[in-house]
């Protein structure tokens, strides 16, 4: 086994020398091996391995200087130190051994604790640089091992923003497809997601000549699960062409041969079918609030239901606005059915339905925007188009947010109604 202290080779041809130094230096703890002449130095090199060599400059046959050169082609001085010895007077044996690569020198005769401080002091100093070299052939490896996973964790966020993509595309789809012609009334939305894929929903189309739906929904939560929900939602609250919308259903009275009845569905019953579809899952722990109402342009009548939703805003056409707040639990939570409520509007009056993203908006002191002070965005944007209204209402949110941003999904639908259809 290895001694701690190291393994030496000792080269000298005087016998008494080699025996001397040897049995010392194993006393301290050393394995020695000696030559006695240079090429048998060399085969011990080629076949073992040697901490540090002790080679005498002046031999018979292959000089000291000569197995040095010998040694250092394949040998570097950090990895096999080698000490040389040579007469006091034979400076110019130093200075080539010194050229050719020796490490050190010591003068003969030896001075054994000399020698013994001069092999301790590269040994000490050999095996400092082995620890840098493994260190620095670890931190190579940790290096090379953390580039790849970093190539690996790129590659993920490459397919995962593809993915993402993909996603918010596919929500995209169920956005309202152009303003719904209805005589009697405008409409304008936004739909601005916090993060790549959203929880909020929306969409205004129109169900018949006189009638048009409204809807914003919020699944609670963020990220991938809700987007799902969210759009299982707009699937199912899709235009009556839809094969798969749950509009598509009769309400009452007789059908009209299509496989639907004369009127819309009411809001209460759209509520109470959602209920049903979606109960609470105590797996994923999901549920959505939701305001969805039915205009009638030929009466102005604004039929709606809240389920656990921020309220309706109304601006009329003169006077203060109000935020119509209608309690309801949200969808998936409860079996009592739903209360419909009916907002009549005059020529020039305007709604909106909106994700709590507006009014829970925090500033930088954390403090929320509010109802309040959505409805004087409204009330000042009053002689502006809807589109303008809601220009001004985000510039205000923009401001209120500051650097720190939206939080929250925003979405807004408006409705300003015009009269009766002529």
């Amino acid at each position: 086994m290895t001694s701690p202290s190291g393994t030496l080779l000792v080269v000298d041809d005087d016998e008494a020398n080699r025996d001397m130094l040897s049995r010392r230096l194993e006393r301290k703890g050393f394995v020695v091996t000696v030559a006695r002449d240079g090429s048998r130095a060399i085969e011990l090199v080629r076949e073992h391995s040697f901490d540090l060599v002790l080679l005498d400059v002046l031999m018979p046959g292959l000089s000291g200087l000569e197995v040095l050169r010998e040694l250092r082609q394949a040998h570097p001085a950090t990895q096999l130190p080698i000490i040389m010895a040579t007469a006091l007077s034979d400076s110019s044996d130093v200075v080539e051994a010194l050229r050719l690569g020796a490490n050190d020198y010591v003068s003969k005769p030896l001075d054994f604790p000399v020698v013994l401080a001069r092999i301790q002091a590269h040994l000490s100093l050999k095996r400092a640089v082995e620890e840098a070299t493994r260190l620095e052939r670890r931190l190579e490896q940790r290096n090379s091992d953390l580039t790849e996973a970093n190539n690996r964790l790129a590659e993920v966020n490459r397919r995962m923003r593809r993915d993402l993509d993909a996603a918010a595309r596919i929500q995209e789809t169920f956005l309202p497809r152009g303003e719904p012609r209805l005589e009697g009334a405008r409409f304008a939305w936004h739909y601005r997601p916090c993060d790549e894929l959203a929880g909020d929903g929306l969409n205004v189309f129109a169900l018949d000549e006189n009638h048009a739906a409204l809807y914003v929904f919020d699944v609670s939560g963020h990220g991938v699960a809700s987007a799902l929900l969210s759009v299982s939602l707009s699937r199912v609250l899709s235009p009556p062409s839809d094969p798969a919308s749950l509009l598509r259903a009769e309400e009452s009275g007789s059908a009209n041969g299509n496989g639907r009845s004369g009127r819309p569905m009411a809001p209460a019953v759209v509520a109470d079918r959602l209920n049903r579809m979606f109960p609470f899952d105590e797996a994923t722990e999901q549920y959505f609030t939701m305001v969805y109402g039915v205009l009638d342009a030929a009466t102005g009548a604004f039929r709606y239901v809240s389920a656990g939703h921020p309220g309706v805003a109304h601006l009329p056409a003169s006077g203060p606005g109000r935020i119509h707040d209608v309690r309801g639990f949200p969808i998936g939570l409860a079996d009592q059915p739903y209360e419909e409520k009916v907002l009549m509007m005059a020529p020039g009056d305007r709604i909106f339905l909106y994700s709590d993203g507006i009014p829970e908006a925090m500033d930088g002191d954390s403090q929320a925007f509010g109802g309040e002070r959505m409805l004087e965005v409204f009330e000042r944007s009053r002689g502006e188009s809807l589109d303008g209204a809601i220009a001004a209402l985000l510039a205000e949110l923009g401001r209120w947010s500051g650097q720190a941003g939206l939080r929250d999904d925003v979405s807004l639908v408006a409705v300003e109604y015009l009269g009766p259809p002529a």
